[in-house]
């Protein structure tokens, strides 16, 4: 079955409301889409949400890289060699995860339908349903015990809170936040890089009533090696995000002894669901405990990472909330999320409906 026709855009998905995290306030969400139609008509989608402090690409070269390339590799190719055509495309482009990814996320989706079954039905369901965090940005004490009622009044049994600008601050509104939302709220900490060895151990143990599930990213992607200036019963309850990037660097983080307890894989980071599921075979059998992240994204790509994390026996955390707080978006579907939980919908690849026309 050949690949016929291909595009790709960007589309500002916006904000229904602004963030901010250790190094920087979002108040908006533009994504780059790639759509590829075979010969029968089915249509695949894919979203990139290409950020440079991130994913190490702006949407400009994200957007110059899939008009220049997209045709060259696909167009006249058989969607059943999909895992060489994303690995072709990787090879070239590697240095341009999110571009990537929104490629291999639209083969995929393409090749589910053309097989008729749900996308993590041809991966390998593990799991039916996971619950998923919801995240509640840097802000006062207030603001955030708000947020939280809010989102507890939703259904969510797991609140995500960012940390890392001041560390007092933090201890404050961590311990705050658990007094408030009581012991059957599950609640994990992102620092995004903010805390120093000495800091991370200060504000763990200052913090050791809250129950906290654990921490994200304490310490500068770049130094995960300062991860051994703490002790290991603290570094298991600590996941990598902006230390991991690839499968190469799984591997690496796998050996003992591991600075890590938990992987957070994006898609957007390491280029797709490929060379996540490689990240996830690493983590298994290290014995590594996975969670699935995202940025500000489109419910393709939050469908996509949720199909992967559903298909994986390591996945035991989901913080896919990323197109929770979108104005629009180019499709609908993809998922169910009912008291928190997220599964499904299993139509037939990624189980998203665009709702424009796009060839």
């Amino acid at each position: 079955m050949k690949i016929v026709r291909v595009k790709s855009c960007v589309y500002n998905l916006e904000l229904t409301r602004p963030y901010t995290i250790a190094f920087e306030t979002f108040d908006s969400a533009e994504n780059i889409f790639a759509f590829i139609e075979l010969e029968d008509g089915t249509i695949g989608i894919g979203a990139g949400a290409p950020i440079p402090l991130v994913t190490g690409e702006t949407m400009k070269e994200s957007e110059q890289v899939l008009a220049d390339q997209l045709e060259t590799h696909l167009v006249g190719k058989d969607i059943r060699n999909i895992h060489q055509l994303i690995r072709n495309f990787h090879q070239e482009n590697a240095n341009y995860p999110a571009a990537c990814a929104a490629v291999d996320i639209a083969l995929h989706d393409a090749f589910a339908k053309y097989l008729g079954i749900p996308l993590v039905d041809y991966l390998g369901r593990h799991h039916k349903s996971l619950p998923t965090s919801i995240t509640i940005g840097i802000k006062s004490v207030a603001e955030t015990l708000a947020e939280a009622d809010e989102y507890v009044g939703q259904g969510f049994k797991i609140l995500k809170i960012k940390t890392g600008k001041s560390l007092d601050e933090d201890i404050e509104r961590t311990l705050k936040i658990r007094e408030h939302v009581g012991k059957d709220v599950g609640v994990r900490i992102d620092a995004n890089q903010g805390y120093s060895p000495k800091e991370l151990t200060e504000y763990m143990g200052k913090t050791e009533s809250a129950n906290l599930e654990f921490l994200e990213q304490p310490l500068k992607g770049s130094h995960y090696a300062d991860m051994f200036k703490v002790m290991e019963p603290l570094r298991k309850r600590c996941a990598a995000d902006e230390s991991l990037h690839s499968p190469k660097d799984a591997l690496i983080m796998a050996a003992k002894p591991q600075p890590f307890g938990i992987y957070n894989i994006k898609l957007m980071k390491c280029g797709g669901i490929l060379p996540a599921r490689g990240i996830a075979d690493i983590a298994l059998l290290a014995g590594i405990d996975l969670m699935w992240g995202c940025m500000d994204e489109s419910i393709v790509s939050i469908s996509a990472a949720l199909h992967a994390a559903l298909a994986s026996p390591a996945t035991k955390y989901l913080d896919l909330d990323g197109s929770f707080d979108l104005a629009k978006d180019l499709v609908e579907g993809g998922f169910v999320l009912k008291d928190g939980f997220l599964s499904t919908n299993d139509r037939p690849g990624l189980g998203c409906e665009l709702t424009t026309k796009i060839f």
